[in-house]
């Protein structure tokens, strides 16, 4: 038996494939497509410092405060989910990781560290909003800084799967904002049917019932996707390696 292993020929190791241009990669274009779209619908209405241009109610007592403490979340946030988009297109990691480690930090401390602050104010401001619609916004900045700063910290200590597992988190959680547009049409067409039995008639009561909802969803659909997404890639790698061995032994 033992003659017989030794003499077994070795499976050959498979060539090497090329890892494709970064215009070939799926999700790149229709991720920075989407994103782009969603700043230049947002961002315009908060730049000219006219409380008449809020996409969102302001406060009645003290319009002006709120409208700037939005306009300086947006702003950032804008920030943000354009840098976060760079930090999980693979191309640029590899072939332009000073541009990475750059726009990295930009996402860090010109993103994620003001805009997060500015997302609690206007939480706090919001006199419209319900306590759970509330809660999860709260929530959502809370876990928003907590996964990005726990990436930060594994890049430092150059733990850099760690590191990257942490901003899949983080940028889940960043784009949740745009999930939650699109979530928000789902809930409303979900609880269209109700409008003049459960709601009364009330579109209003029924938009804030959906706002809410797709307030938790957003964020919570996104991260078990993502976690999803982590769980499966090194599980695919191990049956790989598994599969390898059987040959070897055979």
């Amino acid at each position: 038996m033992a003659e017989s292993t030794l003499l077994a020929p070795t499976p050959e190791t498979p060539p090497a494939q090329a890892k494709p241009k970064w215009y070939r990669r799926p999700w790149i274009v229709p991720l920075f497509v989407i994103v782009g779209l969603f700043v230049a619908a947002r961002l315009p209405s908060y730049l000219t410092f006219d409380t008449g241009d809020s996409l969102i109610v302001l406060r009645e007592d003290d319009p002006e405060l709120h409208y700037l403490m939005l306009s300086a979340h947006i702003l950032f946030g804008s920030i943000a989910i354009i840098t976060c988009s760079m930090q999980v297109w693979p191309w640029l990691r590899q072939h332009h990781p000073k541009v990475h480690r750059v726009s990295g930090r930009i996402y860090v401390f010109a993103g994620v560290v003001p805009s997060g602050i500015f997302a609690v104010v206007v939480t706090l401001m919001s006199t419209i909003a319900s306590p759970g619609a509330m809660t999860g916004n709260l929530l959502l900045s809370l876990l928003w800084f907590a996964t990005t700063f726990a990436g930060l910290v594994a890049a430092r200590r150059r733990r850099y799967q760690e590191h990257r597992r942490w901003m899949v988190r983080s940028f889940a959680l960043c784009t949740s904002i745009i999930m939650n547009r699109l979530w928000l049409v789902v809930f409303m067409v979900a609880f269209m049917p109700f409008l003049d039995s459960a709601y009364g008639g009330d579109m209003d009561a029924l938009t804030m019932d959906a706002a809410f909802a797709s307030i938790w969803a957003s964020w919570i659909v996104n991260l078990m996707i993502a976690q999803w997404w982590l769980d499966r890639k090194p599980q695919r790698g191990r049956r790989t390696g598994s599969a390898t061995k059987v040959a070897v032994g055979a």
